[in-house]
Order: structure tokens, then sequence, then C-alpha cells
């Protein structure tokens, strides 16, 4: 039996346009909400405790939209605050078991990069997967801060000299230990994918959480008969603060002039 019922995702701002984007790659057929929390961004650099709140929030207000799943497309709350959702009362994805199996089905050197906010690497959930699909790989993480703000600003062309410098002066251990594969661990740094490919090269394959997820979501869909049935999927957004900026940020995003409509301001 199908369900026509929406498919919920949460990131603390832009970041999990990135995952829509790949939601609306393979299920260009299913209709979701977004919320993104504008208001608190970035996330990364909070409490465990506040992340946690934050994330039981954003999980509250995409159950009042009647969503049949909800994915939490933020690295942190990935990280950090995944057992909030085990009180929901429909299926959670989030996204770091699936960036790092698909990490470790990529590797060729067994040399594996992690960046993310300062949560996310502090949490080790990254390592602590990677090790358990491939155990004698070698690992380096790096929290990159500045990377959210960049991207929440508008900053992310390759061509940016501000961005090129920030890039490598983060990603040199990444350099020195000669990861061949790099994990983007926030949903905000796939935005920022030409940049880093500029400063790392071809030879190093990145990881997009987003891509990842969207394949576990479509598998589990499939299997439950969860589907949506025919038909153009609608996407609707939410932002808690600066719905203009949001609405520019994202039509530029996701490769496609965004409605005024479309984008709500709501309180939680």
């Amino acid at each position: 039996m199908s369900n026509n019922r929406p498919i919920g995702v949460f990131d603390s701002g832009l970041g999990g346009l990135t995952v829509v984007k790949e939601l609306n790659k393979l299920l260009p057929f299913e209709d979701i909400v977004y919320f993104g929390d504008t208001g608190r961004v970035p996330y990364g650099n909070r409490s465990i405790d506040t992340i946690k709140r934050y994330a039981a929030e954003d999980e509250n207000f995409l159950l009042s939209q009647d969503v049949k799943a909800i994915i939490a497309a933020c690295g942190t709350v990935s990280s950090v605050a995944t057992d909030v959702s085990k009180k929901l009362p429909i299926p959670f994805f989030e996204v770091v078991s699936h960036a790092s199996k698909m990490a470790c089905e990529t590797t060729v050197n067994k040399k594996i990069g992690v960046i993310g906010t300062s949560a996310t690497i502090k949490s080790g959930k990254h390592k602590e997967y990677i090790l358990k699909f491939l155990p004698h790989a070698e690992i380096v993480c790096q929290s990159c801060p500045l990377f959210v703000p960049l991207v929440e600003e508008g900053w992310y062309s390759a061509d940016d000299i501000v961005v090129e410098e920030t890039i490598k002066r983060y990603l040199e251990p990444m350099i020195k230990a000669g990861v061949d594969t790099l994990i983007l661990g926030c949903t905000h740094y796939p935005v920022l994918e030409d940049a880093i490919s500029k400063v790392l090269g071809d030879g190093v394959k990145l990881i997009n959480a987003g891509t990842a997820t969207a394949k576990a979501v479509l598998e589990f869909l499939e299997k439950e008969d969860m589907l949506k049935g025919e038909g153009q999927g609608n996407i609707d957004f939410f932002v808690s603060d600066k719905a203009d900026s949001f609405r520019h940020q994202a039509s530029i995003l996701l490769g496609r002039e965004i409605d005024d409509s479309k984008v709500k301001t709501v309180s939680l």
C-alpha cells in the first residue's frame, strides 16, 4: 500500500538542502517538508544538551506536518542527539552511518578523512562506524567550524580566495596523511564540494552524506511499501528566521527558483 504523506527533513540551516537535492533525484515523486532552523544556526558549537533540545523541537514540528519519516539532515544531530529520535512514532534516518559505510566501500588505500563541526568530530561517531565497517582503516578527523558560516553567508565559490585559503588551512592534515576518501561530515559541506576538490585534487573521493542517506531512505520505503504513488513531488520549506535570505540561497543550491509562498517562517 502506498503512503502519500511527505518525508520530513530538518537541519540547522541551509545544509540539509544537500540531502533534499539528493532525495529529489532518487525519489522525485515524493513530497518533502523541510525545516531549516535558521534562527539558531549553527548547531555545531552548542552544548550537547542544547543540541538535543533543538533536535526534539525540530522533530516535533515535522510531526505536526504529518510526515511519514524524518531525516536528521544534520551531521551534528546525527552524531550526538539520535537518542532523542527513539521516541518517534515513525521511521528516523541519520546521516553519519550511511556516509561512513559509503566511505568504507569507496576507499582503496584505507585512509579516510572526516570533516565536520566541532560537536560532530568530538563525538567520534564517524570513526566508530568506519572501524565497524573497515576495522583496519586509518582515520584522520578535523573540525572545520568556519565552513558553516561561509555557506550560510553564500561564500562557497571555488574561485573565492577566502574560501580556498580557509579550506587549505583546515585540510592540511588530510593532505599530509594521504587520504583517498573524505567524508563531508556536515550537510553544509557539499556546497563547498568544488572548492574542496580544487584543494585536494581529483585523487580524493568526496563522500556526500545526502547521497548515501537518500539511497538508504529509498531502499527502506521500497521494502516497507511506503513509497508515494505516481506524480511530481512537492517541497514545502519552513524556517525559524530570515525567510528571504533562505529562499535566495536555496534557489541557488537546488538549481531552481523557489516561490515566496513556498517558504514560511515558524516559531518553535
